[in-house]
């Protein structure tokens, strides 16, 4: 496995004469990789005859600047599971090679999937998101990226942002992995203590609970029985919990199988924010 520092010189790896026809399939991550991010790594490798990994903490999409401090970073961690997946290069930049006139944000007409739940509780996250996944974009210059869906409003966000720069790129949501016990995967995971741990899959017990029970009841009384499902006994601090629909993200007042529908929640355990999602119907 190839590890480069700048995009010159992926650029270079790429543009070789014997991977000139080759697809190439790119993940872009923070770093502090966990099995999710292998999945996305196996399917594009699966997918594609190379696929490369960007490992860049992007300062532009925290509005937390202690958030961004205490971001794990275990590159040489991560370097030795991206290559046990078969990863052909990594894209490991300082901010200077992303950013040459320090990190700026540009604003995409991303339109209304960007004002609620995180784009409401983190003002200009993802117009910093769309910021660097365009950027590394442009350098990749990827047959197919991959995104999970765990980050399911980003996901989205991202879509927009190809549909609306007409990037010649398929942008490619895969599955979310969980732990055994159901708790979303997630780099923040590694700052749980253990108790914290133990409370933090109330969050997906919550979202598995309304979606077992989606045809049962309203979805005011989903919403406040995931609420004391999240918070009752557990430490946690709920940000938000709604229902919303899959494509558009507009608030639902009642639920039926025939629209796409998905259960989104946000939640603290102490400082750590930890989000999750489901669809409602399988």
């Amino acid at each position: 496995m190839l590890i480069y520092k700048t995009a010159q010189e992926l650029r270079a790896y790429l543009e070789r004469t014997e991977n000139a026809d080759k697809q190439v399939g790119f993940v872009p991550t923070m770093g502090a990789l966990h099995q999710g991010h292998l999945n996305l790594i196996s399917r594009s490798v699966e997918e594609n005859d190379i696929t490369v990994c960007s490992i860049f903490v992007n300062p532009t999409q925290f509005n937390n600047a202690d958030d961004l401090e205490k971001y794990p970073r275990i590159p040489e961690r991560d370097f030795e599971l991206l290559q046990s997946v078969g990863c052909d290069a990594v894209y490991y930049p300082d901010v200077n090679d992303i950013y040459p006139n320090g990190p700026v944000t540009r604003e995409y007409p991303l339109g209304e999937i960007v004002e609620p739940m995180d784009g409401k509780f983190r003002p200009g996250h993802f117009q910093g998101v769309a910021t660097v996944v365009h950027i590394l974009l442009d350098k990749v210059r990827p047959h197919r990226a991959y995104f999970g869906k765990k980050d399911y409003q980003q996901l989205l966000v991202i879509r927009r942002l190809v549909e609306a720069e007409n990037l010649p790129v398929e942008i490619v949501g895969c599955p979310i992995t969980r732990e055994d016990d159901g708790l979303a995967m997630s780099s923040r995971n590694l700052r749980l203590d253990e108790n914290q741990r133990r409370n933090a899959v109330s969050i997906s017990k919550a979202l598995f609970w309304i979606r077992e029970n989606a045809m049962t009841y309203s979805v005011p009384t989903l919403i406040e029985k995931g609420r004391e499902m999240i918070e009752k006994d557990t430490g946690l601090e709920l940000e938000y919990l709604e229902i919303r629909h899959a494509n558009t993200l507009t608030e639902l007042t009642e639920i039926n199988p025939g629209t796409p529908s998905r259960a989104f929640t946000a939640a603290f355990c102490g400082d750590i924010r930890l989000i999750d999602n489901v669809s409602l119907f399988r």
